[in-house]
């Protein structure tokens, strides 16, 4: 980088004065181009003219009749320069009075999202299309630089708030083994040691879910039926619905359908749907999975008659850290399992959706994959050799 110098920066011209520039260059140089034109071409055709004259003039006549035309021509192009730089002086001021408002506008509403104020918003000069997307897109900046902040905003909160539970019971065991309260044995030990793994899995959670959200995941598609899935997330998750004394059923599936997914990824996003309706179900609850197909997508859908939430609330249970007041099971869980599930099922083309009629109804999360054709699982094949190549 270079050193400052010291000098103060050039004074630059303002709007207006630059395209009063513009126009007046533009004026000069049509004066120009005529008084070139006139000396070039109107002169000898004038002479010609003259020489024609019968009975010919004199030669005092004809220099006076040159006289007499440079002189014209020469006044004509001043008097016509003048009144075209006072025309491009007025119309210069008008145009930019209008062009300066919106700029200046634009320039104060930039500095005000600078400044952190991401709720400006500009209004519609009405100054032409291009105008119109300059400001549509300042627009949209402004709301995505919003919804930005304010889910920083959300995100450091709720983590302090998830960071603090774990860190105040290892404080408070330290404590207590200090003063002489708690012993040092290994139940002590184990309150420690499952403090620190539950930090351990927020840690690995939030950057699996900032992978994730930042499609950096790395997927190995291959083609795989849907009953295959939900078969292989019903055994994974048995044991923990056994011990829970829950239901967890497979429905009957009509029609098979074989999607193009990465198996142990697709088998992450819904080990966390079936976790949330674990959490979310009390003993002798019933949770049923189901894969069918509907035109050209395949649907898996996991039902539980658990707590329900509210419907308006639909899209945030995919947010982190999110927690509903009719989603608040027993604490257990980082609270960004269905972040991940989203994300994951975004990363496969797909759509994850969550429905509830309210508290104590229960809750559906249903997934929408699109069903592989040959071409497509040829297709995606291919690149996925070349990236690895």
């Amino acid at each position: 980088m270079r050193a400052s110098t010291g000098r103060a920066p050039k004074p630059t011209l303002g709007l207006a004065w630059r395209i009063f520039t513009a126009m007046s260059l533009v004026v000069i140089a049509g004066a120009g181009t005529m008084l070139v034109a006139v000396l070039l071409v109107a002169e000898p055709a004038f002479h010609a003219h003259l020489a024609q004259v019968q009975p010919p003039m004199s030669t005092q006549a004809h220099v006076h009749v040159d006289e007499a035309f440079s002189n014209a021509v020469l006044i004509a192009l001043a008097v016509g320069v003048t009144v075209a730089l006072a025309a491009a002086l007025v119309v210069t001021w008008l145009v930019a009075r209008r062009l300066a408002a919106p700029v200046a506008e634009a320039a104060e509403a930039a500095q005000q999202i600078a400044d952190g104020d991401y709720q400006t918003r500009l209004g519609q000069p009405r100054l032409g299309p291009e105008f119109e997307r300059l400001t549509t897109a300042f627009n949209l900046m402004a709301r995505r630089l919003a919804t930005t902040d304010q889910t920083r905003r959300h995100l450091l909160a709720d983590l302090a708030h998830e960071l603090r539970t774990p860190l105040a019971s290892m404080q408070a065991t330290i404590e207590a083994i200090s003063d002489g309260i708690l012993p040092s044995d290994q139940t002590t030990l184990a309150t420690l040691t499952e403090q620190s793994q539950r930090l351990h899995r927020l840690v690995g959670d939030l950057s699996a879910v900032s992978r994730a959200e930042e499609r950096q995941l790395n997927l190995h598609p291959v083609l795989v039926p849907a009953e295959d899935l939900v078969s292989g997330a019903i055994t994974a998750a048995r044991p923990r619905f056994d011990a829970k004394g829950i239901s967890l059923t497979l429905e009957a599936t009509v029609d098979a359908c074989q999607v193009l997914v990465d198996p142990d990824r697709l088998a992450e996003a819904l080990g966390a749907l079936l976790d949330n309706a674990l959490r979310h179900t009390g003993t002798g609850g019933v949770v049923t999975i189901a894969a069918t197909r509907q035109n050209n997508q395949c649907r898996i859908v996991v039902v539980d008659n658990g707590e329900g939430f509210d419907p308006a609330t639909a899209d945030q249970l995919f947010e982190r850290f999110y927690r509903g007041s009719s989603r608040t099971a027993d604490g257990s869980g980082s609270g960004i399992g269905l972040t991940i599930a989203k994300a994951i099922v975004q990363a496969h083309h797909g759509q994850l959706l969550g429905h509830s009629n309210g508290s104590g109804t229960g809750a559906r999360f249903e997934i929408t994959l699109p069903i592989a054709d040959t071409a497509t699982t040829n297709r995606s094949r291919d690149q996925t050799q070349s990236h690895l190549s």
